[in-house]
């Protein structure tokens, strides 16, 4: 993974796609564990929270070993973006290179459970534009990868983040993606430069609704919830 390119992405445009970082065979495995309970704490019915349309489930600790050792890796390189951006918004948190490490912190201050989760959606399914908040302890950079391929498995059900600038209109991304695809992208705030300096733009993220067929995805967050 070329962490240069997808730092500058991050900066300019708010999210940064990393094409084919699972195999067809790797997300048909994800896909078909979806129906194995055993590997999850909860599940949740979108429509009934108002959340939109489709369910989820979280999966239990320990996590599969091949989600344990992708949520490991990622957050390494991500840390360091995360910390370059807090510095230029002015938060003072800082995240230490290991995951173990912030893990230890989510869990001393009671955010315990366990957040990676797979989503799935049929055909008229829908997410709603949210925030993956969880406690006190946030992460600001999430990743998200495609496990069914679109043309094929599914139609409409495209990726999209808003982001709302100071004394502006909402501005929409589009963010296409294929199968095995990942979309690394803000959980909250990003930074933005602008005429006065450095400032926090919020970001929301959601899937438009699904014409056709079954889409999963894969979802890697990491900071855990109360």
């Amino acid at each position: 993974m070329n962490w240069e390119r997808i730092g500058a992405q991050l900066d300019n445009d708010g999210c940064a796609v990393v094409p084919q970082l699972l195999s067809a065979g790797e997300c048909a495995a994800y896909a078909h564990a979806y129906g194995d309970d055993s590997l999850y704490r909860s599940r949740v019915l979108m429509e009934r929270h108002g959340f939109g349309k489709g369910e989820y489930k979280y999966f239990a600790y320990p996590l599969p070993p091949g989600l344990a050792l992708l949520r490991e890796s990622l957050y390494g390189p991500l840390a360091a973006i995360a910390n370059r951006w807090h510095e230029a918004m002015g938060i003072d948190t800082r995240f230490p290179a290991q995951h173990a490490d912030f893990i230890a912190r989510c869990h001393a201050a009671g955010q315990r459970r366990p957040t990676p989760l797979i989503l799935q959606y049929h055909a008229g399914d829908y997410n709603c534009l949210h925030q993956d908040l969880y406690g006190e302890h946030v992460f600001p950079l999430q990743v998200a990868i495609l496990l069914s391929q679109p043309g094929r498995d599914f139609s409409g059900g495209e990726f999209v983040l808003t982001e709302q600038r100071p004394r502006m209109q909402s501005r929409v991304e589009v963010v296409p993606l294929g199968q095995g695809d990942a979309v690394i992208f803000p959980v909250h705030y990003r930074p933005v430069n602008g005429s006065r300096g450095v400032y926090r733009v919020n970001m929301r993220h959601g899937v438009s609704r699904l014409r056709a067929g079954l889409r999963h995805t894969l979802g890697v967050i990491f900071h855990d919830a109360e």
